[in-house]
């Protein structure tokens, strides 16, 4: 492989091996093409270019950023700069609070331990498209490396360190209804998976009388040997906890938490999915929000029946908040979000954000007075019951699958295709609304199996009959 291979965007950014393509020169590689975009495509703001760096909790993810820093002003840059680990949601609102052309994450989100990252965030606080990522990477190699050293950047202003979080919170703060949240004694847990994104909800429902627990807060970048990723395989912790200590909700944010997911009473999974649909009727109904709301190709129907009874337009994207977050900053969206747990909201920066969504969660238990199993039973009464499975299928290495010849099946297990798309991966629909579509990973060597039904053994059985057609047999 060669090194311009080694260092290439997927959906929501550059990942790799730590030690392995993740190496100080591929970082400093990268960083150099970066600062060439930023000089090269964009414009100042208030007359300077600078932005903002941040890390999370990583192995060596502050080392990393301390080395971009380097390199991003010594090309003539500005910087901030994180002083402490932060979530990716954090760094994005930074980007355009402090007035940045542009931001930069050292994160691998839910990878492995074993993986680091950069993201790269536009000045509205957004992830970066396909364009911009296509750009950095033309830009790579063209040019010798430049750096400084980190301390006298530090002393002549070039790299200021400051608390990113501070405006952030306060954001938080305003957008929650803290006065109506403030009485309530709702009883609430939440699994950091040992990220970024530990005590923050903390700090914003202080002085409320909320009862909030917090489990695998501290920082492991070993993250017990799991990946930080937000998915029911993960979080046997807080399942058992949530039933035995008669929790009224659990959330989990994933290794930068921008995503999120939820426990209910008792203990039920709370699939993303449906966290969506809870807070597209919160913010609708709850809070007179007015708009449009996206989900991506391999979202859930439920969406679209919300969106159809609540006379809100529909829009469906690729799988990629980016794609969500470009309809964000163009069109008027209530919330949009997609399968693994990403999801935004109106009259915020156009990004995702698990800690915002999970307080959005509690505040609609507020609202309604009743956890948030009762207003899912409700929810499900009323627009209907939907079984969502997803299966990640690794393949022998050196072997690929084509996709397109699926696009030829007329029946999925004795019912009719009724509809196909393929803009991204290819999903077929049937006649009863269930539903099977394949899509190879932008961020990990496995192929991605999803599947929907009105029935869970329909939805199972579809998606190992998924797995059988990926795996050939």
């Amino acid at each position: 492989m060669s090194a311009t291979q080694e260092i290439k965007f997927g959906t929501d950014g550059w990942r790799a091996v730590i030690g392995d393509t993740f190496t100080f020169k591929n970082v400093k590689i990268c960083s150099q093409g970066i600062a060439q975009w930023i000089n090269n495509d964009l414009k100042p703001i208030d007359g300077r270019k600078a932005i903002c760096i941040g890390f999370d909790t990583r192995f060596m993810s502050r080392d990393f950023a301390h080395l971009v820093a380097c390199v991003i002003v010594a090309n003539g840059i500005e910087v901030i700069l994180s002083d402490s680990p932060l979530p990716t949601p954090a760094l994005s609102y930074a980007v355009p609070s402090h007035k940045c052309v542009a931001g930069i994450m050292i994160t691998a989100s839910h990878n492995p331990h074993q993986f680091n990252g950069i993201k790269i965030k536009t000045w509205q606080g957004g992830g970066a498209s396909r364009d911009i990522t296509d750009k950095v990477e033309g830009y790579l190699f063209k040019t010798e490396v430049k750096i400084v050293d980190f301390d006298k950047a530090k002393i002549d202003g070039e790299i200021k360190v400051i608390n990113l979080k501070t405006k952030y919170l306060q954001f938080m703060k305003n957008y929650i209804d803290l006065k109506k949240i403030k009485p309530t004694k709702f009883k609430v847990i939440m699994d950091a998976m040992h990220g970024s994104g530990n005590g923050l909800i903390g700090e914003i429902l202080k002085g409320t009388n909320t009862r909030l627990s917090l489990m695998r807060s501290e920082i492991n970048p070993y993250f017990d040997g799991k990946k930080p990723e937000p998915i029911v395989e993960m979080l046997d912790g807080i399942l058992a906890r949530v039933k035995k200590e008669k929790f009224d909700l659990g959330l989990v944010l994933d290794g930068d938490a921008d995503r999120i997911a939820a426990v209910a009473a008792g203990g039920e999974f709370l699939h993303p999915q449906k966290i969506l649909g809870l807070l597209i009727l919160h913010l609708a109904r709850n809070r007179g929000r007015t708009g449009g709301v996206v989900k991506t190709i391999c979202g859930t129907t439920l969406i679209d029946n919300i969106a159809k009874k609540l006379n809100l337009k529909l829009y469906e994207t690729p799988v990629g908040f980016k794609y969500i977050s470009d309809l964000m900053v163009t069109q008027r969206i209530i919330a949009g979000g997609e399968e693994a747990g990403g999801l935004g909201f109106q009259d915020y920066i156009p990004e995702r954000d698990g800690t915002l969504a999970g307080l959005l969660l509690l505040e609609m238990m507020v609202y309604q007075k009743k956890n948030i199993k009762k207003i899912i039973d409700e929810m499900e009464k009323e627009f209907g019951r939907y079984y969502y499975l997803r299966a990640d299928v690794k393949l022998t290495p050196g072997v690929s699958v084509d996709l397109n010849k699926f696009k030829a099946l007329d029946t999925l297990l004795g019912k009719k295709v009724v509809g196909m798309k393929d803009f991204d991966g290819v999903k077929l629909i049937c006649a009863d609304e269930s539903w099977l579509m394949f899509r190879p990973s932008g961020t990990e060597p496995l192929v991605r199996a999803y599947a929907e039904a009105k029935s869970l053994t329909r939805s199972k059985q579809l998606i190992k009959y998924g797995e059988a057609l990926l795996l050939g047999k």
